[in-house]
Formats: structure tokens, C-alpha cells, sequence
């Protein structure tokens, strides 16, 4: 498949190649996984238990009040799994309008951190889902990787480090936060010892009682104590009617391979529009790197952001199926759009007719699983429950209170969500687990690492070094500093409004890639990971 085994970009990653592999963004995590594949584990329960050593090693971007995506190779089909949250009965436009006034528009003001920011953490009971229909061995023995860690402490690594301290200065002030993550009034210093024993006792909870513990019992108590302590709105009740969903992925056909995302109310759908459109121009006769290549990509992830701005939501709220903003009539009319020479605002068409970890596994049965589990800019809403360790996602900031939005929100509601895992097959079999963390980078990083391996034939490892762009919401683009001049020179001349951005870790996401090398399950997967962070490839 590959033309190239080599590395064109700067990097000190390797392609890792073996039958059994755990890639994830934290090398503790990914030794979790494998120590779970050792002891006869398969590829969801290595998954679950990197999980939760990510909830511990990288509290920056993910923990027990996370929220969670997975998609699932079985060995014989494809299955999706939404962990998503869904917002306090109590929710609503009214709500926020008589707590936080109204804004310039006359909308209801929503704040972007604290217990009006978190909706039910889903990422436990995706969890619960994924272990009951496919996990091989006890629940309980899945957690004890992260238990341990919890408990005995840790060394913070580099890059976790640096967005720990980034964030303390926004979020030092939010309920339980500084008790949990400043433990010495400040944010741990690299290689400092970080013990997170709070989060081992729920974890230990769980062990012994099983995820739904965290749902219906002590923990979910202790949750809806301190969120009417602070003046919250979630309750037990909330708490207790949760539930994950199996949902069947999407997917768009893209040079002779199928890409399948989780459907709405995630962003996935933005990739395969983009990829969509892309398929009706020739990638491969263009330069892997130079500008017309760069270009067209960036113009097709605008016109497919306009879209999900406008469309993607709850899908029982979407005005719009997936199906119709992927049908080939719709995105031909909208690849016409696309100026090879210009760079353009586009906005929405009508296709009705009429701070986030990645992880992937992959074990020598065959299954394969592709894991995204995020608590949204970085710790969240900031919020840490005393006693439990459960640091909240801020998921709530994705609804709006526009009562002309689909996303408007409303009690039950799932927000806009960003997270999305991805997968890859061919001819009905299965071929790649992969993601790229990182907000609005998500489908972006999609983009343009499957275009990489599948125009250009680049490797996974190299796929994933490659200098990225990221289009922004208002329609500026962000470039790596690593991008070659001469091709940002060449999309400045064509009207895009560009930024060099020196921190790739926070803008530009980080991805994680396990490639099956061939139907021959002994043959074993080839794995990368992102050199944008701590992460690791293990495999044996």
C-alpha cells in the first residue's frame, strides 16, 4: 500500500509493527493496554483500561466527568458507540437567561466554565457498554493500571505539563480545582510527583461494583450533592436516566476505500464532506506538500464546516439527514465552488432535496477498536467533585441558546459535540483505526492524514509528522511553523488570511493510527503516534 517506508518530516517516531498494539497519548496508558493484551485481554478491554490511565496521566484533556466516542471492528462488523452526555433536565434558554442575562443578540448568555458548562458525563457508561458486549475478561481487572497509578503517583510528562500550567490561571477558581489539581498551589512542575488518590477510590468503586456505580449510588450522590451545593443544575435524577447508545456509523467512499465517522451529534460528518468533494479532484497529480494540494483541501473543509455550523446537532433536532448532506449530487455542486486560484468565505448550502485523547487497539483476533474520550478545553468546566475526583467536561458550552438553532438547548439534549473517533475499511474489511484530538482539528486532521496515505501513499508514522493547517471558525487559517515557506507564501497570495502558530500541541491536535498490514492476522498491524505530545506506541 505504501510507496514510501521512509520520513520526508522532521521526527523521532517510528512506525511500531506487531500483532498486537496500543497506541494512545501517554506512554503509562499505552503500557496499561498492553499489560491488559498480555493477561489475555482483547482489544476493547486494553482500550477501557488505557482509558482510564489517561483519565489519571492526563488529566489536562480527559477524566472521570469525561464524555466518549468509540468505533468497533468485532471481526465481522462495524459498530458505533455514543457516549455523549446529555444536558440537566433543568436546561433550557430560560435558564441561562435568568442566571446569566442576555447577550448583544438578545440570546441567553452561557458560561464557558463551571457547573452551567457540564452536562452528564458519558464516558463511564460508554465504558459499561463496551465491556458488557465485548470485553473478555472482569470488569474490575481492566482498572487496576489506573488504580495503581492513582494511588501511587506518578511523573508528569512535558507537554502535559505545559497546558497544566496554562490553564490554572483560568480555572484556579472553580469548584474543587485547586484542591485536585494544584496540590501545592500551582500546577505540577515536569517530572513532579502527582497522586490523584481521590480518583482511585471511585475507580476502586467501580471495580468492585461496576461502572454503573457511577450512575446510580455514592458517587452519583456525591455529583449531585456539589452541584446543588454550587448551584447547579444536575441532579441524581439526571445522573440515574443516563444511558450510552449503539449507533451505526457513516461513511463516504474515498479512493476505493470507505471512511466511516460517528453520525451527528458529532463533527465527524465534516470529513467525509470534505473528503466527498475532494474525490472530484486529482490529489495525486498535485504535490504531496505544495500549494494547489494544500489549497483545495483547505477550501473543501470550509465548505464543509459552513454546513455542520449550520445543520449538525442532536440528529433528532437536525433539520437535515447525513445522508443528504452526503450525497454525491450535493457535494459535486458544492466542489464546483471551489476557486483553484481564490481563497473563499463560503457559507451553508441546502443539501435537503425538496484540550481531548485518542486512543486505538488492535489485537491478533482481529478487533479493533478506535477511542476518543474528552472533557473539552482542556480540564473542562473546571469543576472537580471533592472526595470522588470526578473532574467535569464542559460539553454545555456546544449548545446555543438561539431558538432558531437546531442545537438550541433543552433538557435531554446532546450539544454539538467534537470528538470524533474514525475508522477505515476496504471492500467491506477492515483496514485502519485512527483519530486526531484537538476541538475543531478533529475532522481536519481526518482529512488530511487519510489524503496523505491514500493519495499520496505516505506511511502512517509519516502521515502524522507531516506540518498541518487548521481553518478556524472564522475562516482564518492557523499553520504549523514547520510548513514549507513556499507553499505559505502560495496560499497567502490566493486570499487566505493565514497565522503561524509555534505550539503544535494546542493547535494542530495529535493523532493516533493502527494500520492492518493484511488480511493474515499474523501478519499484525503497522501503528503510529503523534509526535505532538507524550504519546507512544506499544505493541508486542
Amino acid at each position: 500500500m505504501f510507496s514510501d517506508w521512509n520520513n520526508p518530516y522532521p521526527t523521532i517516531r517510528m512506525p511500531v509493527m506487531a500483532r498486537n498494539v496500543v497506541s494512545t497519548s501517554h506512554p503509562l496508558a499505552a503500557q496499561a493496554g498492553l499489560r491488559i493484551l498480555a493477561r489475555g485481554g482483547n482489544a476493547v478491554d486494553a482500550a477501557i483500561a488505557a482509558a482510564a490511565t489517561l483519565m489519571i496521566v492526563e488529566p489536562v484533556s480527559n477524566g472521570l466527568g469525561s464524555d466518549a466516542f468509540a468505533i468497533l471492528w468485532d471481526g465481522k462488523e462495524l459498530t458505533g458507540l455514543n457516549a455523549s452526555g446529555t444536558a440537566p433536565a433543568a436546561w433550557n434558554p430560560d435558564y441561562f437567561r435568568r442566571k446569566y442575562g442576555e447577550d448583544a443578540k438578545g440570546f441567553a448568555n452561557q458560561p464557558m466554565r463551571g457547573w452551567d458548562s457540564a452536562t452528564v458525563p458519558g464516558a463511564v457508561a460508554g465504558w459499561e457498554m463496551l465491556h458488557g458486549r465485548f470485553g473478555r475478561l472482569p470488569f474490575a481487572d481492566l482498572l487496576q493500571p489506573a488504580i495503581e497509578i492513582a494511588e501511587r503517583g506518578h511523573a508528569v510528562a512535558t507537554i502535559v505539563q505545559h497546558k497544566w500550567a496554562a490553564a490554572v490561571p483560568d480555572l484556579k477558581d472553580q469548584p474543587g480545582f485547586a484542591a485536585a489539581f494544584m496540590p501545592h498551589g500551582r500546577a505540577p512542575q515536569v517530572a513532579e510527583k502527582f497522586v490523584f488518590k481521590d480518583a482511585a477510590n471511585t475507580l476502586r468503586i467501580l471495580a468492585a461494583q461496576g461502572p454503573r456505580a457511577f450512575y446510580e449510588g455514592e458517587i452519583a450522590a456525591r455529583i449531585a450533592s456539589f452541584s446543588q451545593e454550587c448551584g447547579g443544575a444536575m441532579t441524581a435524577s439526571d445522573l440515574a436516566n443516563y444511558r450510552a447508545e449503539w449507533v451505526k456509523p457513516i461513511s463516504k467512499s474515498y479512493r476505493g476505500y470507505d471512511v466511516h465517522e460517528i453520525p451527528p451529534n458529532g463533527q465527524g460528518i465534516a470529513a467525509l464532506i470534505a473528503l466527498g468533494i475532494l474525490q472530484k479532484f486529482d490529489l495525486a497529480g498535485m504535490k504531496v506538500d505544495g500549494v494547489d494540494s494544500q489549497h483545495v483541501q483547505i477550501e473543501a473543509m470550509k465548505l464543509a464546516f459552513a454546513d455542520i455550523y449550520r445543520y449538525v446537532a442532536d440528529p433528532r433536532a437536525m433539520t437535515v439527514t447525513a445522508e443528504e448532506m452526503l450525497s454525491d449530487g450535493y457535494l459535486t455542486e458544492r466542489a464546483k465552488l471551489i476557486d483553484m486560484k481564490k481563497a473563499q468565505r463560503p457559507s451553508f448550502g441546502m443539501p435537503k432535496s425538496g484540550g481531548t485523547i485518542y486512543l486505538t487497539a488492535a489485537d491478533e483476533s482481529g478487533m479493533m477498536i478506535s477511542f476518543i474520550q474528552s472533557n473539552y478545553m482542556g480540564f473542562g468546566s473546571g469543576v472537580v467533585v471533592p472526595g470522588v475526583g470526578v473532574s467535569l467536561q464542559n460539553r454545555g458550552y456546544g449548545f446555543t441558546t438561539d431558538p432558531a438553532s437546531p442545537n438550541v438547548v433543552a433538557g435531554g439534549k446532546r450539544p454539538f459535540h467534537t470528538i470524533i473517533p474514525a475508522f477505515l475499511t476496504k471492500d467491506g474489511k477492515p483496514v485502519m483505526s485512527f483519530g486526531v484530538m484537538g476541538g475543531d482539528m478533529q475532522p481536519q486532521g481526518h482529512l488530511q492524514t487519510v489524503v496523505r496515505m491514500l493519495d499520496y501513499k505516505q506511511q502512517p508514522q509519516a502521515a502524522c509528522d507531516a506540518p498541518r493547517w487548521k481553518v478556524n471558525r472564522d475562516f482564518t487559517l492557523d499553520v504549523e511553523a514547520t510548513m514549507n515557506g513556499a507553499t505559505v507564501d502560495g496560499l497567502k497570495a490566493r486570499g487566505h488570511e493565514l497565522k503561524s502558530v509555534e505550539d503544535p500541541y494546542m493547535d494542530f491536535g495529535s493523532g493516533q493510527f493502527i494500520w492492518k498490514l493484511s488480511d493474515d492476522l499474523d501478519h499484525g498491524y503497522v501503528a503510529a503516534s503523534d509526535s505532538r505530545r507524550d504519546g507512544h506506541a506499544a505493541a508486542f
